[in-house]
This record gives C-alpha cells, sequence and structure tokens, in this order.
C-alpha cells in the first residue's frame, strides 16, 4: 500500500520567509509562487479582433498609423477576422476586396493571434518568393517585434538551430512558413492548420507546372479536418479568370450594409449613386437608395459603425463564408470619396485605367472583350514612313521568333514612351530548325542594324524565340549567341497582370551532343496578357489627319503599322478571339481560340513584347526614358556629345561603350545586361 513518504510537503497559498519549511525560506519566493500561480490561470477566450485590439501595435515602418491596432477604425473587418477564431465553425473565409482597406493588416492579426494564442503550423502565401521575403521584412517582423508577447515566444532572429529566418518563424506550438505561389516546393512543404492566401488573382496558373497553386495549398490543411482555417484575400482581375471572384460567388456572397444617416435605411455602398458636379470632385456626394437624400462622407464613420454583413445568397458549402467591400468604404483619413472620383475622372479615355479603377477601387472584375479588330480597318490604317527606318518615336528595338517546322518568322518592333510601337521588320528564314544554314541567318539578324530617322542605327536590344518547337535546338542557340541578347520563351494560358513574364528557370540543354544540366535560361510568358493588351492598344482612337497637323499626339500604346505590311500579315495579327468557356464544374472561363490556322504575326507580336518586358520597359523610370532619348535626340556627328551614338555605332566620349551598347552594337541599358 502506498504511502507518502514525507510528512513536510508545502502546501499551497500565501507562505510567507519565515515558515520554517525550508523550501521557500529564500529572496524571492514570493514572485515565483506569484508567478507559478498565475501560469495557473488559463488564457482568456479571445477573438481574434479583441486579441488585435489588445495585443497589437502596428509599426510606424510598416503602417501610415502607428500605434495600438484598433478594431473600430475599420468596423468591417472585426466579423472577417473574427470567423478566423478557433470557437468559430467557419473553415473558409473569402474576401474579394478594394485596395488598401485593411485586408492584409487584418490577416497579420490572425498570424499574431495563432502565435499567442492558438498556436499550429500556418502557411502564408504570396504570389512570389521575392514578395514572401519583402512582406517578412515589412509586414511580418514589424508585427513581431511590435509586441513583446509575441517577441518572447518567436525564436530570437540568427538563432543556434535558425528557428526565425527570414521565410520560417519557429514559435512554441507551431511554425509560420512564408513562400510563394510560384514555387511548389514550397506550397508542400508541410501540413498547415491554418493558411493565409493573399492575392490569389496574382498567383501563377500553375505553381512550377505541378498544378493550381491555391489547390496545392489548401491540400496541406484536409488533415486538420475542421480545426484548419483557410483565408483567401484578394484584388479582382478579369472576369472569368479571377480566383476571387469564383471563391467569392461559390459563397453566401456577403455585403456590408450600413444605415442612412437621415432615414436608417440599410445598405451596401455602389460606385453608382456616388454622385458629384461635372469637374468638381470635391462635391462628391453619396445618395440613399431609400430617400435618395445626399450623404456627406463625414457622415461615414457613424454609417461604418452600425454596418453589418448580411449575406446575399447560398454557399455551397456551409463552411465558407464570403465577403466583398469596395474603397467605398475606406475609413475617413485614407481613401476619399473626393479621391475616388478624381481618379476616376483622370482614368476617363483609357481602358487600362478604368480596368485598375474597376479592380482596385470598386473591387470589382473587369469585363475583357477580346473581339479580334477588323484587318481591313488595320488596313486603312496603315503609315507610310521610310521603308526599313526606325520612326522617330522608336528608342529601342525587341524581335520576336516563332519557329516553325519549315520556317522561323521574325518581327522587329521598335518601342517607345507610353508602350507605343511600331513594326519595323518582317523577316521569314525558310528552312525549318534541323538548318544549319536557317539558325545563321538568324544570327545575322542579330548583328543587322536599322537606321533611325534621326541619324543612328539601331540593333535588336534584346530577342524572344518561342520554345515550343525543338526546344533543344532553340536552347542551344540562343546559348551561343548569348542570354544577354536573346531570350528563350515558354507560352503559358492565362492572365498575369501583375508579372506576365517570370523567370527564368534554368533548363537542360544540350550542346554538342553533351547534356548541359542548368544549361539555357527560359522565360515563362502569360500570352493571354499581352494578347488582350496588343488588341486593346488596336482599339485605341487615333488622332484625325486635322490634329497631326495641329502636333496631337498618339496616345501612350497606339500601334502603328506601316504601309509595305501584307493582308496576310494582317489576317494572322487579329487572327484569334477571346471567348467564355463553361468549365464541366460550371464556372465561367475565357480562352483565346483561333479564327483561322495561321497566327504567327500575333504570336511574334507577343515575343517581341515580351522582350520589352525583360528589358525592363515597364519599369525603367522617366530618367532611363529621357537617357533614351537624349541619346536620338540631335543628328549625330563625328565628335558626339554625351547622351548621343554617332554612325559609326561608337560610344560618345567619356562613356564606355558597354554603358550604351550590347554585345553586338544594340541598344542595350543596364537592365538588359543583369538580367
Amino acid at each position: 500500500m502506498y504511502a507518502p513518504t514525507s510528512t513536510n510537503s508545502p502546501r499551497s497559498g500565501p507562505t510567507s520567509g519565515k515558515s520554517g519549511d525550508g523550501l521557500t525560506d529564500f529572496d524571492g519566493a514570493g514572485e515565483i509562487l506569484r508567478a507559478w500561480g498565475s501560469g495557473l490561470r488559463t488564457d482568456p477566450d479571445l477573438t481574434v479582433s479583441e486579441w488585435a485590439d489588445r495585443h497589437r501595435m502596428l509599426s510606424g515602418r510598416a503602417s501610415a498609423e502607428p500605434g495600438r491596432y484598433r478594431t473600430v477604425r475599420t468596423p468591417y473587418m472585426r466579423e472577417i477576422m473574427d470567423r478566423l477564431s478557433p470557437g468559430d465553425p467557419t473553415q473558409r473565409i473569402v474576401f474579394m476586396k478594394a485596395a488598401q482597406v485593411g485586408a492584409t493588416e487584418a490577416g497579420n492579426n490572425w498570424i499574431g493571434f495563432a502565435i499567442h494564442q492558438a498556436p499550429g503550423p500556418m502557411l502564408a502565401v504570396q504570389p512570389t518568393v521575392e514578395l514572401a521575403k519583402r512582406n517578412s521584412r515589412q509586414r511580418i517582423d514589424p508585427l513581431i517585434d511590435e509586441s513583446p508577447e509575441l517577441r518572447e515566444r518567436v525564436k530570437p532572429a540568427r538563432s543556434r538551430d535558425a528557428g526565425n529566418t527570414m521565410l520560417s518563424k519557429e514559435f512554441a506550438g507551431g511554425i509560420l512558413i512564408m513562400t510563394g505561389a510560384n514555387s511548389a516546393v514550397g506550397l508542400r512543404s508541410t501540413p498547415a492548420r491554418y493558411i493565409f492566401l493573399d492575392e490569389v488573382d496574382a498567383y501563377p496558373a500553375s505553381a512550377d507546372e505541378e498544378g493550381d497553386p491555391v489547390t496545392l495549398a489548401e491540400a496541406r490543411s484536409l488533415t486538420f479536418a475542421h480545426r484548419r482555417k483557410v483565408l483567401l484575400v484578394s484584388t479582382p482581375t478579369i472576369r472569368g479568370l479571377s480566383r476571387i471572384e469564383r471563391e467569392y460567388e461559390a459563397s453566401d456572397q456577403r455585403r456590408f450594409f450600413v444605415p442612412c444617416p437621415h432615414c436608417g435605411a440599410m445598405q451596401w455602398l455602389k460606385f453608382d449613386r456616388l454622385r458629384w458636379q461635372k469637374g468638381r470632385p470635391e462635391t462628391a456626394e453619396y445618395h440613399c437608395e431609400g430617400c435618395e437624400t445626399p450623404i456627406a462622407e463625414h457622415h461615414k464613420s457613424a454609417m461604418l459603425e452600425g454596418g453589418e454583413w448580411r449575406a446575399t445568397a447560398t454557399a455551397a458549402d456551409p463552411t465558407t463564408v464570403g465577403y466583398h467591400l469596395s474603397a467605398l468604404y475606406s475609413p475617413i483619413g485614407w481613401l476619399s470619396w473626393q479621391r475616388i472620383v478624381r481618379a476616376w475622372d483622370a482614368a476617363q479615355g483609357s481602358d487600362e485605367a478604368i480596368k485598375a479603377f474597376r479592380n482596385t477601387i470598386v473591387g470589382e472584375t473587369w469585363v475583357e472583350t477580346g473581339e479580334s479588330p477588323d484587318w481591313q480597318r488595320l488596313y486603312d490604317r496603315r503609315e507610310r514612313w521610310t521603308s526599313g527606318t526606325v520612326p522617330a518615336g522608336g528608342l529601342f528595338l525587341t524581335a520576336g521568333a516563332d519557329v516553325q517546322k519549315d520556317r522561323i518568322e521574325v518581327d522587329v518592333w521598335a518601342w517607345g514612351r507610353g508602350l507605343e510601337s511600331w513594326l519595323v521588320d518582317h523577316v521569314v528564314i525558310e528552312g525549318g530548325p534541323d538548318r544549319h544554314d536557317a539558325w545563321s541567318e538568324l544570327t545575322a539578324l542579330l548583328d543587322r542594324s536599322w537606321p533611325h530617322e534621326r541619324g543612328a542605327h539601331l540593333r535588336i536590344a534584346r530577342l524572344a524565340i518561342d520554345t515550343g518547337y525543338e526546344a533543344p535546338a532553340v536552347y542551344s542557340w540562343s546559348r551561343a549567341q548569348g542570354f544577354a541578347q536573346v531570350s528563350p520563351v515558354k507560352g503559358v494560358e492565362g492572365f498575369n497582370r501583375s508579372s506576365p513574364v517570370s523567370g527564368p528557370t534554368f533548363v537542360d540543354a544540350t550542346e554538342g551532343g553533351k547534356r548541359l544540366r542548368r544549361g539555357a535560361r527560359l522565360w515563362t510568358v502569360a500570352v493571354s496578357t499581352f494578347k488582350a493588351e496588343t488588341y486593346r492598344f488596336l482599339r485605341l482612337a487615333r488622332p484625325t489627319d486635322e490634329d497631326l497637323v495641329d502636333d496631337a499626339a498618339f496616345p501612350p500604346g497606339s500601334v502603328h503599322l506601316p504601309h509595305w505590311v501584307e493582308n496576310e500579315w494582317l489576317k494572322q495579327f487579329v487572327a484569334e478571339q477571346l471567348v467564355t468557356v463553361r468549365t464541366k464544374r460550371g464556372f465561367a472561363r475565357l480562352e483565346w481560340q483561333k479564327l483561322r490556322e495561321r497566327n504567327e504575326a500575333l504570336d511574334c507580336r507577343v515575343y517581341a513584347r515580351a522582350a520589352a518586358w525583360i528589358a525592363g520597359a515597364d519599369r525603367w523610370p522617366e530618367e532611363k526614358w529621357r537617357d533614351l532619348e537624349d541619346q536620338l535626340g540631335a543628328a549625330p556627328t563625328d565628335t558626339d556629345t554625351a547622351g548621343q551614338i554617332n554612325r559609326t555605332g561608337q560610344a560618345p566620349q567619356g562613356k564606355r561603350r558597354s554603358d550604351w551598347l550590347g554585345r553586338r552594337g544594340g541598344m542595350v541599358l543596364s537592365e538588359d545586361r543583369s538580367a
């Protein structure tokens, strides 16, 4: 029979250093016992929003409003955050929203809550690994540093066991893994109870060709059954392709209803009910659906405080809830109705600007028309300039090459400010990739120069060549020419506005019968993005002859076609159209379909446009464009001034030749050499 070995066991309760039992007769005993007693108390049962209000501090390096986080500032985020609490039965939360409404900070609150209150493995996914690293530095590190409760739980950076790295944060009971949707390895690295998928519409169609990133990520949570939480957040993009819209439409489609300050009618805010006097954005007011009384923006704070989320549909999955919010709800001091009106007025006349407004302000998808322009109209709009000459507005050249079984077709395009473009040359090299002379002729094209209207000579800054046919031969030739000027590309279906070209990735190549591991660099091109852009540019209104006499400018993106271009080329240029098809599950999907068999001209345009993107034209600052204009801005002489290129291709005095010219003498900027 068991009997205690001592009759002097200490009892709980108040003690003093003079108890005489010898166990607590030392300095600090009281503090230890108080801490022990505090540890026996359970943590408060907080929701995510309550945790944020109590523990979250916003850093000045990560927030425009540093200090304690206050859910009352964005009342519409309260329910969304609380759905992420362990006590709520919801498993999947979908949030389709405008930009800058506080969604990312709410997601970070959830991360902090999980570390502190409900630890478990968590996966946070950004569109790319690079964005995940940036988010870690700019958002997650300040989240941890500014909160004592998190700082004491997350292992310190650069500890011996590397528990805290750029993309991995270990804490008691769990780990936070951050990765990009373009990394299949990161998406299948570990099981995760919590999954935060941010900006899902910017995810690539496939992660390293292993499948849809959202599906891969969510598969990590299935073993946690009803205890899992998945948050999908994004600004929407294109109707029929938007992941977040598809998820939202399958949910219960909640809208945030707010009361009218005049009649009390509950309603969700719509952009078409925002009214203002023409040319006076400062007069913007919202008109109530119930009483039609104008509502001034200073009422917004009270309206948000009195608002509530209401479902407007029945969800296909009862464990999924969906929310939609436009920038009209943005709190006072963030994005005002006046600024929204100014943005709308500024967007008029530009499909691209209206598209961005609809996505980022209204929080809704853009309907891409994709109708094929009439080739005869393009024929009538051909322009006459000296054949084989680069017009004055063209500042650099790129080329797109399409490899066929019996020929290689190449189009050379000149690009100017605002991506205005001119077709400079169309070359057909007879003989397929198995003919050595065909590759020699393509190499000679890289050595060729085209006279500029200002007197200089330009060579191709970058050529993008398709690898869809006989990829090994393309890799071998590209490697021989050098990847600073030649970019092998692979087209994939789908839209990716934020990053239409990704890479390069290293692929195996063959040279002299020997296989070279990682011997070539391959770029992946979201061809739908550039096809839709080309068609949109072709639909731009052009100045009349009278306007041109008065020196009117063509709108940015204008496509100029020369008088020598033939009917067959024009038909190939508009050989596809964008149509909406239904999947087996009933979801709408956009797909490019051929109207005729041959479409090489359109493909070459897409590749040349991708080459301009790789060269950096979409990201060059104003100084870079001015630099190019300075090089071509005056008739060159034998004694060049700084910023010009003479007729012999010599660099201006005081400049290195490599600063101005590519390996073959083409105009190439620093981005080209480093790509």
